[in-house]
C-alpha cells in the first residue's frame, strides 16, 4: 500500500466556460503548470513520479518472468507484405529482437534480400524510426520519412536504391504525410507546417498545413508550394499521383473528421483544380483510373461504403458496387488488371473478394482463418498482389496472389513462435444499455473455466471510425501462457459496421462507448468468465480516454485499469498540437451546446474522493499527439482522490512519444511492468514463475 504520494502543487487557477445556457461555469485546473513538459518543476515531478513507480514494480515477483518470457516470444522474424515497384521488390523485415525493422529490396519476391535501410544506425538507442516509405515508380529512389523520439515530426530524406547511398535532399517540419513520386522519378509531393517558433514542437499547435512539390537535387527553400489555404488553416492535403501519371488527385481533410473533399487536374498542369466534391459531407478515396474515369469509394449515401466510377470530363457518376450488409475498407480497395480486390468487415473480421471492373463480384478468395488483412499492395497493371494476414494466434504472415485464378501462396517459413493449439478465440456479444448488441472476441486456453476466477483484460478504443480486429501481439501471449484471459471489445464509435457505428459513439453521443464497455465488462460477470475482483481493462490514446471515463463512472466494475496515452482532459485537449482535429468525435469545450456532455465524462474533471481501482497510467515525455499533460494532470488528481489501498502510478518513458516506432526493448520493458501490474492485482494468490 502507497500511503504518501510526490508532493503535487496545486494553483488556483480557474477557468471559466459558457454553457448552453448562457451561463458561466467555473471549472478549476490546480496542475495547469504540468502542460509545461520542459520546466524545471515538472521535470523534476516526473522523477520522483518514476522512483515511486519503479520501487513499487520493483517489489512485483513476476516482473522479471514476463520480461524473459517476453523478450523470447518477440525474438522470431516479422515480415510484411512486399510491394513492387519497377523490378525490385521491397519489404521490412526484423530478425527478432531489433529496435527498428529493417527495410530491404531483392529482384524477386522469395529473396535474396540486401538491406536499403537500416533505422537501427540513426540512433544509438534505437528511437529513430523508419515512418514512411515511398520509392519512385521506376524502383531507383527513395524517399524516406524518420521520427525521432517518438515524435510526429518527419524528416524527409532521399535514398539511392542501387548504391544505398543519401542524396543530398533533407526536408524537414513535416507532419501527416507520405510521399508521392512524380511518374519520371524527379521529385515527389509531401505536406509541411512552419517550422515551431518558441519551443512549440512539442505542444505548439499544427495548422496552416501546405501541400509541397519537390524536385530533386533543390534545397527545401526551393520547393514549390503547390497548395495553400490562409482562409482554412484547419485543412490538411493528401496528394496522390495516378499510376498513368495524367492527374494530380488531392484529398482535402479536416482533422480526423472521415468526410473530406476530392480535387483532381492533370499532372503536368497549372489550371485551377476541378472540385469532385467540394463539401465535406462524406468520406471519398480514390481507388485508380482508366484514364478519365476514376474509381472512388464513398460513403455518401452509404455509411458502409460503396464504389462508383466517376467521369472527369463528363462529371457522369455510376455506381458499380452497391452499398452492402458488411462494412467496406477503405484503404484496402485496389485496383488489379481488370478487377477490383474488396476487403470487407464481417463481425469485426476480414472478408477479400474479387470483383469484376464492372463490379460483379467474381469470388470470396478464402483466407487463412478468423482474422485481419494487415497490407494489400497491387498495381492495376500487375497480376501479382501481396497482402499479409494476421490473427490473435498468429503472427502477420506475407502471401502472394496471382491473379485473376491463383490462391493464396504463403511467403514465409517462419516457425511457430508458440503452440497456438493450447488456446482459442471466441466471439461473443453484449447487450449495452439501450440494447445495442456489442461484439467482443474472447481468447483464453481451450476449456475455460467459467467460475468468476479467471484474471481478464478488456481492452477497447472506440473512436475515429477505428476498428479493432484480431490480430496477433506476442505481448499478449504471455499473458495467455500464465492463466490470464484477454478480451478485445468492439464498442460503437469504432469502424467495425461502418460511419453509422462510427457516429453513434461521437460528440453527444460519447457515452454509448462507455456504455457499450460496461456493458462487456457485465457480460464477462455474467457468463462466469471473471469477477470485478479479477478483471481489469486497458486503452491508448482515445482508448486511454475510455478507460479513464469508465473508471470514474464505474470504479466497483474494476481491480486494475491502465490508460496509455490517453485524452483525459476534455476541456483543453485542442489547445495542443494536433488536438483540435478530434473535434469531430468530442466535440470543444468553447461550443456551450458540448461542454456539458465534455463534463459529464471528462476522467480528470470527473475525479472524485473515492476507492479507485489500481490505475497505472503510462506515457511518453515527448508525446506530441496527445501531450503528456493529460497523463500528469490525471495522475496528480488521481493520486489526491484516491481513499482506498490500491496504488495511483504513472509509468513516464523519457524519449518516448505517442507509441510510433517505439523500440522493441523499451517495448518489452513497458509490456512487463504492466503485466506483471495487472496480475499482481488481478491474481493475487501466489504463482509459479
Amino acid at each position: 500500500m502507497i500511503t504518501t504520494y510526490p508532493e503535487s502543487r496545486r494553483d488556483d487557477q480557474v477557468d471559466v466556460y459558457q454553457n448552453a445556457a448562457g451561463e458561466a461555469v467555473q471549472v478549476p485546473d490546480p496542475y495547469r503548470w504540468l502542460e509545461d513538459p520542459d520546466s524545471p518543476e515538472t521535470r523534476a515531478w516526473v522523477s520522483e513520479q518514476n522512483r515511486m513507480t519503479a520501487a513499487f514494480l520493483d517489489t512485483l515477483p513476476a516482473r522479471g518472468a514476463y520480461r524473459d518470457r517476453l523478450t523470447a516470444l518477440w525474438n522470431y522474424p516479422r515480415e510484411s507484405a512486399p510491394w513492387k515497384r519497377g523490378e525490385s521488390y521491397f519489404r521490412q523485415f526484423n530478425p527478432g529482437l531489433l529496435n527498428q525493422p529493417v527495410l530491404e529490396v531483392s529482384a524477386s519476391a522469395t529473396g535474396p534480400w540486401r538491406t536499403l535501410l537500416d533505422p537501427n544506425a540513426l540512433s544509438s538507442d534505437g528511437t529513430v524510426a523508419l515512418s514512411s516509405a515511398s520509392v519512385s515508380r521506376d524502383g531507383r529512389v527513395l524517399a524516406y520519412g524518420t521520427q525521432s523520439g517518438g515524435s510526429d515530426w518527419i524528416t524527409w530524406q532521399v535514398r539511392d536504391v542501387a548504391s544505398g547511398e543519401d542524396l543530398p535532399d533533407r526536408l524537414e517540419w513535416s507532419k501527416f504525410s507520405g510521399a508521392s513520386w512524380l511518374p519520371d522519378g524527379s521529385g515527389f509531393y509531401y505536406a509541411a507546417y512552419d517550422a515551431p517558433q518558441d519551443g512549440g514542437a512539442l505542444t505548439g499547435t499544427n495548422r496552416h498545413q501546405r501541400l509541397m512539390l519537390h524536385k530533386l537535387g533543390a534545397a527545401q527553400a526551393e520547393d514549390m508550394v503547390v497548395i495553400e489555404r490562409p482562409d482554412e488553416p484547419d485543412w490538411g492535403f493528401r496528394a496522390e499521383v495516378t499510376h498513368d501519371g495524367h492527374f494530380l488527385v488531392v484529398h482535402v481533410w479536416k482533422g480526423t473528421d472521415p468526410r473530406n473533399l476530392l480535387w483532381v487536374r492533370p499532372l503536368h498542369s497549372d489550371e485551377p483544380f476541378t472540385e469532385l466534391v467540394s463539401d465535406f459531407h462524406a468520406s471519398y478515396r480514390l481507388v485508380g483510373n482508366d484514364g478519365p474515369l476514376l474509381y472512388v469509394q464513398t460513403t455518401a449515401d452509404a455509411p458502409r461504403g460503396r464504389i462508383l466510377t466517376w467521369h472527369v470530363g463528363t462529371g457522369e457518376q455510376r455506381e458499380i458496387i452497391p452499398e452492402g450488409p458488411d462494412a467496406l475498407q477503405e484503404d484496402f480497395t485496389a485496383l488489379v488488371p481488370g478487377g477490383l480486390l474488396t476487403v470487407a468487415l464481417h463481425d469485426a473480421s476480414h472478408r477479400l473478394t474479387l470483383h469484376a471492373r464492372t463490379g460483379e463480384a467474381h469470388r470470396e478468395l478464402p483466407l487463412p482463418g478468423l482474422g485481419t488483412i494487415v497490407n494489400l499492395n497491387a498495381l492495376p497493371d500487375d497480376p501479382e498482389v501481396f497482402l499479409a494476414f494476421t490473427s490473435f494466434l498468429s503472427p502477420a504472415t506475407p502471401y502472394r496472389l496471382i491473379l485473376p485464378d491463383g490462391q493464396l501462396e504463403s511467403l514465409s517459413d517462419t516457425a511457430p513462435v508458440f503452440d497456438a493449439s493450447d488456446f482459442e478465440v471466441s466471439q461473443e456479444f453484449a447487450v449495452s444499455r439501450d440494447g445495442t448488441r456489442v461484439p467482443m472476441f474472447i481468447v483464453a486456453r481451450r476449456g475455460l473455466k467459467r467460475e468468476g476466477g479467471n484474471p481478464t483484460l478488456l481492452y477497447g478504443y472506440g473512436g475515429f471510425g477505428i476498428s479493432l480486429t484480431p490480430a496477433f501481439n506476442p505481448s499478449r501471449l504471455a499473458w495467455l501462457e500464465r492463466g490470464g484471459v484477454y478480451v478485445q471489445a468492439n464498442l460503437r464509435g469504432g469502424g467495425e459496421y461502418g460511419e453509422d457505428w462510427h457516429q453513434a459513439g461521437t460528440l453527444g453521443e460519447k457515452q454509448n462507448v462507455f456504455d457499450d464497455f460496461i456493458a462487456c465488462a457485465e457480460h464477462l460477470i455474467s457468463t462466469g468468465v471473471t469477477s470485478p475482483a479479477h478483471l481489469g481493462i486497458q486503452g491508448g490514446s482515445n482508448g486511454g480516454l475510455l478507460v479513464g471515463a469508465c473508471m470514474t463512472q464505474r470504479p466497483d466494475l474494476f481491480a486494475a485499469v491502465v490508460p496509455q496515452v490517453g485524452v483525459l482532459d476534455m476541456l483543453r485537449y485542442h489547445l495542443f498540437t494536433i488536438g483540435w482535429a478530434w473535434a469531430s468525435d468530442y466535440g470543444r469545450s468553447d461550443d456551450p451546446d458540448m461542454l456539458g456532455t465534455l463534463l459529464a465524462y471528462s476522467p480528470l474533471h470527473n475525479l472524485r474522493a473515492a476507492s479507485y481501482p489500481a490505475t497505472l497510467i503510462t506515457t511518453g515525455d515527448h508525446d506530441d499527439r496527445v501531450v503528456p499533460a493529460h497523463s500528469f494532470k490525471f495522475g496528480a488528481q488521481l493520486q489526491r482522490c484516491q481513499t482506498g489501498a490500491a496504488p495511483a502510478l504513472l509509468r513516464i518513458q523519457t524519449r518516448a512519444g505517442h507509441g510510433a516506432g517505439k523500440p522493441t526493448r523499451l517495448v518489452i520493458e513497458e509490456a512487463a511492468d504492466i503485466w506483471a501490474f495487472l496480475e499482481h492485482h488481478l491474481k493475487p494468490q501466489p504463482t509459479s514463475s
